[in-house]
């Protein structure tokens, strides 16, 4: 390799786990910027829809919201950048000076001799709408499968059933940190006087967002404290709920619906 400049793009990751890139930092940037999710999606080449699936995902992933928002349809979507999304702005940018740094190296000295599986992670895309970083707070044995209790917040709690194998592969204990991801296919959407006494995951909130296709709608439901449930659900069963955006709602999806991950 001749020398020359490497662009190394930074994922910043924490506690392990994928957490933002490049482009969701420009993304907050214009936000502080603007003070609008429209405005900023225009400046940042996002679309509206992108724009709020990044804002939900971050503020999913971090311990403290880094936007207060207000949906406003496509003519609003208010935003502010708290002071947890000006520190990770801030943290972003400083390490990816370093990297910038360490990348020059690169360019000088050239890649041989460097395994190619520590270069391959500079970013990483999760089909799963629901991301949430969890603790986990218990874990039951049973003789086939494990109910593991996860805490996404003080208010908000969640519940996985996994194999025993994964308990041991994954290192599954209480206090450990682990991703928690729920597909939008596989969470319903009721009215709060008419949940299923069976279902085990249950989060109430508010309807922020209703987006309808020919078949099936998109349900996104604010459930407080900057968490969001996004859910894909049949379109007549939308219709025949009435379902509205300010409406409250609850989201419920299965335990063995949750996928964990961890590092």
């Amino acid at each position: 390799m001749t020398a020359g400049k490497i662009d190394a793009l930074l994922a910043l990751k924490s506690d392990g786990r994928l957490l933002v890139g490049r482009d969701r930092i420009r993304l907050l940037e214009a936000v502080a910027e603007h003070g609008s999710i429209t405005r900023a999606a225009k400046a940042t080449g996002f679309s509206y829809k992108t724009a709020w699936e990044a804002v939900d995902a971050i503020n999913n992933l971090l311990p403290t919201p880094a936007f207060i928002t207000r949906t406003g349809g496509r003519a609003g979507g208010n935003a502010a950048i708290t002071d947890e999304g000006r520190r990770l702005i801030a943290t972003f940018h400083r390490l990816e000076s370093r990297l910038a740094a360490l990348s020059s190296l690169i360019a000088e000295d050239g890649l041989d001799g460097l395994s190619e599986t520590l270069l391959w992670t500079v970013g990483v895309r999760i089909s799963a709408r629901n991301m949430f970083q969890t603790e986990i707070t218990g874990v039951q044995r049973w003789p086939v499968d494990v109910e593991v209790s996860l805490k996404v917040s003080e208010s908000v709690c969640l519940c996985a059933i996994v194999t025993n194998s994964a308990v041991e592969e994954l290192d599954l204990r209480p206090g450990r940190r682990v991703l928690a991801l729920v597909k939008a296919s596989f969470v319903h959407v009721h009215a709060p006087d008419a949940v299923p006494p069976e279902a085990r995951n249950r989060f109430p909130g508010i309807i922020a967002a209703r987006t309808d296709a020919e078949v099936n709608s998109e349900i996104q439901l604010d459930i407080g404290n900057g968490k969001t449930i996004t859910a894909v659900v049949p379109r007549r069963l939308v219709d025949a709920a009435g379902f509205a955006e300010g409406d409250a709602a609850v989201a419920t999806f299965d335990p063995d619906h949750v996928i964990l991950a961890g590092d």
